[in-house]
């Protein structure tokens, strides 16, 4: 199994640790609904995690939840989001983080995203996080400014190396406005309340009552249920410049040695050609396409057809291809009888390209041809196999809910078929086919299937 790695910029033969392979995935900042952009990146993170059990590896899944500390800016400066939304909402900020995560774990379950093993929220874990800070302190690497203590990244060798990232021209282009920061790159471990009693989630620390910065949440939890060095790290490549290299440097300078072997990240869902974001539209939750009349079995398909580490294009002429293509996929196999046999030579094609960086195209592309291979035998049982990675309940049966409207327009139809009306027989299909139907003739009677 080959993965490519941020930390080396090149695709490695995966070799794990133990034999538990942990995982730590950086998950949602619970203050609002999360949408499709943000759930490709769990649904990269669920394949990568399906392809390991798959080889018979067991894993370790860690998931942190974001429920305080997260800033409006990255430059941390602004209100913490949290803090924001409650205002908002008029609700305390542990509703808030309740009710956006009880949504997300929604959006999993809509999604066939499996679980973590552990979900950790950030407010559960002030005490390892304050421990974290302290051992930074004791090592050198923070110091207090009039607002919270930070990392000095001047004092971790090759921060920004991570990143891509070169520091001199970050530093000769820096804004004025810095505060008491002694370096643009340096970010808060742990941030002062302004005026203790006005926020909603502050606690005491050796330096005073604050809050933790974001970034230490990650390290601090990802060690405490991984360990200090762990196999696997993901997330989306936006978090590249400024997240993961924060964590690196703070958990590397915490442990004096590599934390994280393998850095694994998912490229962007785009819409319009630019990065889903409240700018350029295109913010859809799951909820809002199945209100379309789409499943999250469709975006999911969608998702599968491009490398996680490619762009996407998102738009809903595309999500509809995907639609049609999914639905008559699972109309093929519903077709299918089971002769109890597995076809090897198929299998071998489809585990070679998936072991191969996570190859979902390709293994799509593969399952297609063993679809209109006619000649093939083992069809059911290849294809449940090649289920267990792709997650798209291709054998699952749906109960169909045909509209009152569709049965009326069925019954007509039937009623021209007897009068040997074959011309308003086939106008009453088309008619059919619009409202998202099929009819499939048989000596039983009409068959009706979603297109």
């Amino acid at each position: 199994m080959k993965l490519f790695n941020t930390l080396t910029m090149k695709k490695e033969e995966f070799k794990p640790i133990g034999e538990t392979v942990g995982i730590y995935s950086c998950g949602p900042t619970v203050y609002w609904f999360q949408h499709i952009g943000n759930l490709r990146t769990y649904i990269f993170s669920d394949i990568l995690k399906r392809v390991l059990l798959y080889n018979g590896f067991k894993v370790k899944h860690v998931m942190n939840v974001t429920d305080v500390g997260h800033l409006t800016s990255d430059s941390d400066e602004g209100e913490d989001k949290m803090e924001k939304a409650a205002t908002k909402e008029g609700k305390n900020a542990e509703e808030i983080a309740d009710f956006y995560w009880s949504a997300f774990k929604d959006d999993f379950n809509k999604l066939n995203i499996i679980e973590p093993d552990i979900w950790c929220k950030a407010t559960a874990h002030i005490k390892e996080q304050i421990e974290l800070i302290k051992t930074l302190e004791e090592n050198g690497f923070t110091y207090r400014t009039i607002d919270g203590i930070y990392f000095d990244t001047s004092k971790f060798k090759d921060y920004g190396k991570f990143a891509r990232v070169n520091i001199d021209e970050l530093e000769a282009g820096k804004r004025v406005e810095m505060g008491e920061k002694k370096n643009v790159t340096d970010f808060a471990l742990w941030k002062f309340s302004k005026e203790i009693g006005k926020r909603q989630q502050e606690w005491k620390s050796p330096w005073g009552i604050g809050f933790p910065g974001w970034h230490i949440e990650c390290s601090a939890m990802s060690m405490k249920y991984l360990g200090k060095n762990f196999d696997i790290h993901t997330g989306g490549i936006d978090h590249i410049k400024i997240h993961h290299q924060n964590e690196i440097a703070q958990a590397e300078a915490a442990t004096d040695h590599k934390v994280v072997n393998y850095w694994v990240h998912g490229n962007f869902l785009n819409f319009h050609g630019a990065k889903i974001s409240k700018s350029t539209g295109g913010l859809y939750t799951v909820t809002d396409l199945e209100n379309l009349g789409y499943k999250p079995m469709h975006y999911r398909y969608l998702v599968l057809t491009a490398h996680y580490r490619s762009p996407l294009d998102f738009s809903l002429e595309a999500l509809d291809d995907a639609k049609n293509a999914y639905e008559r996929m699972k109309n093929i196999i519903s077709e299918m009888k089971d002769d109890k046999k597995t076809n090897k030579e198929y299998l071998e094609k489809f585990d070679k390209v998936i072991n191969d960086d996570l190859g979902t195209p390709q293994a799509i592309a593969i399952l297609w041809e063993l679809l209109r291979d006619t000649k093939a035998a083992g069809k059911v049982k290849t294809i449940k196999k090649m289920d267990e990675i792709f997650g798209l309940d291709l054998f699952k049966k749906e109960k169909v809910v045909i509209p009152k409207e569709v049965k009326e327009l069925v019954e007509k139809r039937e009623k021209a078929r007897k009068k040997k009306d074959f011309k308003g027989a086939d106008e009453i299909r088309n008619e059919i086919k619009k409202l998202g139907y099929i009819i499939e003739d048989s000596p039983e009677g009409p068959k009706i299937k979603r297109v």
